[in-house]
């Protein structure tokens, strides 16, 4: 699988590795990871997603970003703490907040704020090239990572999943076409994560999702990303069995993060 080209995912998986390093200069690895495992349990990802899909319920992960690569900045009053208990009014399953500075304007302290407002269980929206950042995720109170096949070699991806779940974290995998589906069938992981949008053009197509769906075997939860606008995006997916979505940006424009999920999945 080639990892190379001039795209944004490129840029950002090279910023990614900077970061790491000077992360490990400020923080040696063994005093993070004794941070990380002082932390309370983590709250449980992958049950509060599987326990509504069973029950053909829906199960939002509600995203928590102040800005995109493509579309800027998408809420100037930027509160983590009061959109997650927002969220948690509106019938969220999970939270997904954004921790990359750079390219989303994202923060860890967002993600300790969005999880202290709220019972939550909270994703570590990153761009994850090193172990280093696993161990980061569960030291700032993640109970979740995303791992990105795209951003990563099998092995690396293995290896990354055996951390986070040693450390007591769920693992979202996530994956753009049928090759990279193959390699996160390698994973023990429930959740697939199937982002509607191409990271190295940022074009959408909810078609993306449906066209892999025959692919994915029973036993696997398929949580579709990007391009949830509309209720008829949300009827299109719970007609073909899909009832966990991952949703940011239609949220984050409104007033009220969590009376806008109630009326996108109601």
């Amino acid at each position: 699988m080639s990892k190379d080209g001039g795209d944004i995912l490129q840029k950002i998986l090279a910023v990614k590795r900077e970061e790491v390093s000077a992360a490990r200069a400020q923080k040696p690895l063994a005093l993070l990871r004794a941070d990380a495992e002082a932390q309370p349990p983590a709250r449980d990802f992958v049950g509060a997603i599987r326990d509504r899909v069973l029950a053909r319920k829906t199960a939002v992960i509600a995203e928590i970003k102040k800005a995109s690569p493509s579309k800027g900045v998408l809420r100037a009053d930027f509160r983590p703490g009061e959109i997650a208990a927002s969220y948690q009014a509106g019938g969220a399953a999970c939270l997904s907040v954004l921790t990359d500075r750079q390219f989303f304007q994202g923060a860890p302290d967002y993600l300790r704020e969005a999880r202290a407002a709220c019972a939550l269980p909270a994703l570590r929206k990153d761009f994850l090239v090193d172990a280093y950042q696993i161990y980061e995720a569960r030291a700032m109170g993640a109970d979740c990572v995303l791992l990105i096949v795209a951003a990563l070699e099998v092995a690396e991806l293995l290896a990354f999943e055996a951390i986070a779940h040693s450390l007591g974290m769920a693992v979202l995998v996530e994956v753009h076409d049928a090759n990279e589906l193959d390699v996160a069938l390698q994973l023990t992981t429930p959740l697939i994560g199937i982002n509607n949008r191409n990271l190295r053009t940022f074009a959408v197509s909810l078609d993306v999702t449906l066209n892999l769906l025959p692919r994915i075997p029973s036993g696997r939860i398929v949580v579709t990303e990007s391009g949830v606008l509309r209720p008829e995006d949300v009827s299109l997916m719970k007609n073909n069995d899909i009832y966990a979505f991952l949703v940011g940006e239609a949220f984050m424009r409104a007033a009220d993060p969590g009376a806008e999920l109630q009326r996108l999945f109601a």
